[in-house]
This record gives structure tokens, sequence and C-alpha cells, in this order.
């Protein structure tokens, strides 16, 4: 049985024998032509004319994901570790919305989200240096998300104060019909969109939204800075401590991303 299993964690998980390389090229094409089909399906001309063979393709492509998630959960020795990483629920992902299209109409173009699967590609053309770039960024939003949620705070509290004074001096004309309108409308001006759908008539409706404007340039550059400077900090502590990726899996539960060096997962501590 571990022999077996074995050789289908090798089939399906290593990217550097033949028969993983082989697999991995060929879900990655799948991937793709999945993707395009969807693409493909929502054009009204083809839909007309191809909705019978796009239903056809959409079923298999769905058979064949099943029946790939279905092994790699075989394959690892502790699937759940597997089924809750990155990899394992983005793989779920990739099959959910076909099924739940038969519940919930139109809800099947969400299978678009397989388009998330051609991450794999790093590990399969061995670009593993992105890798470690992405987990450098990963560590960066890691390190400023106290930062980053003090200052959504701040803004939300900020459009809210904004959205409420614009209502009172518009007396609900002008589009400003309710609080959690003009909210709206203190959001699209902050964050420099701009929609042009609701705009105050007032002198002094303008003078607030002309602040209001002015203040969105500040709020702007605010994460930019914060997420900047965290992303220097992590690639001067990258650079010091440069560490080279191996794209072996995990046998037990199927991630990736270990160091070259390393003789035991990671994410669950069982030997490479």
């Amino acid at each position: 049985m571990n022999s077996w299993r074995n050789r289908l964690h090798e089939v399906i998980f290593e990217a550097d024998t033949p028969s993983g390389k082989v697999f991995d090229v060929a879900l990655l094409w799948l991937i793709v032509l999945s993707v395009l089909t969807v693409l493909l399906e929502t054009v009204p001309e083809f839909q007309a004319q191809y909705q019978v063979q796009f239903k056809c393709a959409e079923w298999v492509f769905t058979g064949l994901f099943t029946l790939e998630y279905l092994l790699r959960l075989i394959a690892v020795r502790k699937p759940w570790q597997y089924a809750t990483s990155f990899f394992g629920v983005v793989d779920l992902l990739a099959i959910l919305p076909t099924f739940i299209g038969l519940l919930v109409p139109g809800s099947a173009s969400l299978r678009v989200i397989r388009i998330l699967r051609l991450l794999r590609m790093f590990r399969v053309l061995k670009l593993v240096g992105f890798l470690e770039e992405a987990r450098g960024l990963q560590a960066a939003l890691r390190a400023t998300k106290k930062r980053i949620l003090v200052f959504l705070s701040v803004v939300l509290a900020l459009v809210t104060i904004i959205g409420t004074l614009m209502y009172i001096i518009e007396d609900g004309q002008s589009g400003f019909t309710s609080i959690p309108r003009s909210i709206y409308w203190a959001i699209v001006t902050v964050t420099t969109v701009g929609y042009g759908d609701i705009a105050p008539a007032t002198v002094l409706g303008q003078m607030l939204a002309s602040v209001m404007m002015i203040i969105g340039y500040s709020i702007i550059a605010v994460p930019t800075g914060i997420l900047g400077m965290a992303m220097v900090k992590q690639n001067g502590t990258l650079s010091t401590k440069s560490q080279e990726i191996s794209t072996q899996a995990c046998p037990s539960c199927g991630r990736d991303g270990h160091d070259a060096d390393a003789e035991f997962c990671k994410h669950c501590g069982q030997p490479l």
C-alpha cells in the first residue's frame, strides 16, 4: 500500500521526475483549456451555437479535476492537512462551482477561479525563485496587518463622518438621499475613483467635497508607504538569509516550498 501510494505521490506531486513532469504539464493545459471554455461560454454568439459542446466539455473537465483532487488526497498520508492548504482549497474551489451551478443558476461562471491553479507552473517549471519572492511579500503583509487595520479603521470613521455631514448639507437632495448613500459617495471620492453618479450642488457641499478629494491623495500614500517599508525590510532579511527552495512536496501533507537542505517538512514535521 505504501509503495503504491509513494508511486502515486511521485506522479502527482513531484515535478522533477519524468512521469511527474508529464502529469503537471498535462494538468496545466487542462486548466488553460477549461478557463478558455468558461470565457468563451459567456460570448453570446458562441453560447448560442456551441451550448451543448460547452456543457459536455465542462463536465469532462470537472470529472477530470475531481478525480485528480481525490487522487491527491489518497496520495498523501495526512489528507486533511493538504485539503486545508492553499493549493488544496484552490483545487476544491476549482470543482465546486460546476456542482453549485446545478442549484444556483449563474454561479457556474465562478469556474474561472481555476486560473489560480496555474500558480503551480512556478514549481513545475522550476521557477522556485518566484516562490521565495512570494514568501517575502506574504511576510511583509503579515508584518503590517495591524497598521493597515488601524489605517482602515480611521478611513472608515472618516468617510462615515463626512458622508453624514454631506447628507445634512445637501438636505437629501442631489442624490444624497440617505446616510449610507452619502457614505458611498465619500468612499468613491476619497479613493479618487469619482464615478460622478452623485455630486453636491450646494457651495458648502462642494467645499467639503474639495477637502475630501485632497484628503484622498494623502490617504492613498499611507498604505503604500507602510507596505513599502515592510517589503524593503523583508528584502534585507531575505538577502542575508538567502535559501534555495526545493520543488519537493511533502509525502505526508503534500505541501512544498521547503529549503533545499531541509530533511523534515516545516508544516507537519514528517521526513521528506
